[in-house]
């Protein structure tokens, strides 16, 4: 599609008022800060392997469900599809109601649960890092997950947008929401790093990371790498912290005890209201 023609039709969804069209292929380049409208909704999650509400079951992998006004969005879908259909069941999340997905990279933890997923509601938008190989994005496309591959920052909605997709390896984004108070943002691995995704987020949006929550991939780090991510984090005027998934048991105990009362713990169940 020419350059032309994509400028028409943002012209067009934006004296239409549309927030977003969900089956939009391509991304815009920023240009300066992102403007995201302020939103209340909540943040549940479904897959993880810490739990938070016994009702559910603990697996390794990470799923996390975003409900807004006008949308939701599940962002990665956990590895075993029977554990996240039974979570999905235990917290009564009614699939037809996601508007799409966003994967934030390709391993196997956070794309295995897809099935449970497309298979009730097939020709869904797939969100996810560009380079993705194509072994995955083929067996996405044969659930009938429409794959959209992004680089640069992208707007799902008005107020939920992806980071800069940055390389781990792999390459993985994570997904900023605007709240009233600020953003929250939610990471899957944070292969590149928990701390520059945090950044490139507060570059995109230039507001104030009042929580992060998620996988930091952090497992064996010694005290000093972790000193040093949380003093980067302390610099980006992140509030609070929820590690989980793959950060590792002595790293979320880290973050434990320098965060104190803003450290929120989380897993399998976990229910934030924003």
């Amino acid at each position: 599609m020419k350059n032309t023609t994509i400028i028409a039709m943002v012209i067009l969804a934006a004296v239409a008022g549309s927030a977003y069209i969900f089956t939009q292929n391509k991304e815009t380049p920023l240009t300066g800060f992102m403007q995201l409208e302020p939103c209340t909704g909540s943040l549940t999650i479904l897959y993880d392997n810490y739990i938070h509400d016994s009702s559910g079951r603990a697996e390794w992998g990470f799923s996390c469900l975003i409900e807004i006004e006008d949308t939701t969005i599940l962002f990665d879908t956990g590895g075993e599809p029977e554990v996240l259909r039974h979570n999905i069941e235990a917290f009564n999340v009614d699939v037809s109601e996601i508007d799409c997905i966003v994967l934030s990279h390709e391993h196997w933890d956070h794309i295995g649960g897809m099935e449970v997923i497309l298979s009730e509601s097939p020709g869904l938008p797939v969100y996810l890092p560009e380079d993705t190989p194509y072994h995955v994005t083929s067996t996405l496309r044969s659930l009938g997950g429409e794959c959209i591959e992004l680089e640069n920052s992208t707007r799902i909605c008005d107020s939920i947008a992806t980071t800069l997709t940055l390389d781990g390896p792999p390459r993985e984004q994570a997904l900023m929401i605007r709240t009233q108070d600020g953003m929250i943002l939610v990471t899957g691995c944070s292969h590149p790093g928990v701390h520059n995704l945090a950044r490139t987020a507060y570059e995109v949006m230039g507001v104030e990371i009042q929580l992060v929550i998620g996988g930091f991939h952090l497992g064996g780090a010694s005290e000093a790498t972790l000193n040093g991510i949380c003093d980067e984090l302390d610099d980006l005027g992140v509030e609070k912290i929820s590690a989980t998934h793959c950060t590792g048991d002595e790293a979320r105990e880290y973050f434990r005890e320098r965060y104190g009362e803003d450290f929120v713990e989380s897993g399998v169940g976990f229910h934030l209201e924003f």
